[in-house]
Order: C-alpha cells, then structure tokens, then sequence
C-alpha cells in the first residue's frame, strides 16, 4: 500500500504523564514532528476518554523545528471518578488530527 505523503508526517505522542493537581489532572505530553516552519507544524493535542469524547485541548501556537521531541503540558482537565485510562491524541497544521492515539493509566 502506498504511503501518502502527509501520512508520513502525522505527529508522533512519544510518552505522557498525568498527575493530579488541585482536584483536576495535568498531562504532560511529549510530542515528535517533522515541523517544518508555519506551514507544517505541530500545532495541538487533546485528552480523550475511551470513547472517543474530548476532555481537554492544549493548543500549540508555534513551530517547534528547532526542539524535536518537545513537552508541553495542560492543567486542570477534568475526569469522572473511576476512569483508569485515556487517550492523547495529536495534530497538525496539514493532516488534521492523527490517527494513532497513546493511552495514558491514570495513577491512583
């Protein structure tokens, strides 16, 4: 099957952490991208339940040719009680959101 070009360069979730902070979780999220300058980059992730239902959205608003992996966070998203896992999901300015997630366990 052949490759499609902005397939190859979908963002890469490389690791993730979450910790609880003041009653609301913080994702640390670790991200890989051949950004390329304004017009290729990087540019967001999201929290996701299993489902697939949106949790919280760290929006990325500059390239980061320069710092590949790269690690931004987000506070204060919030999750029911009883939830052990979600997923993080990345995107870019060409190809949308990927369409590979990294699943994240929750600590207790």
């Amino acid at each position: 099957m052949p490759v499609h070009p902005l397939w190859a360069d979908a963002p890469v979730v490389e690791a993730a952490r979450a910790s609880v902070q003041n009653g609301a979780w913080r994702f640390d999220v670790t991200l890989s991208h051949p950004d390329t300058g304004w017009d290729h980059y990087a540019d967001g992730w999201r929290v996701l339940d299993m489902q697939g239902e949106e949790l919280g959205l760290r929006v990325l608003t500059h390239p980061h040719e320069h710092e590949q992996p790269f690690t931004r966070s987000l506070s204060g998203v919030v999750i029911a009680e009883g939830v052990t896992q979600v997923q993080i999901q990345a995107r870019d300015t060409q190809s949308g959101w990927a369409d590979d997630t990294y699943v994240v366990s929750l600590p207790d």
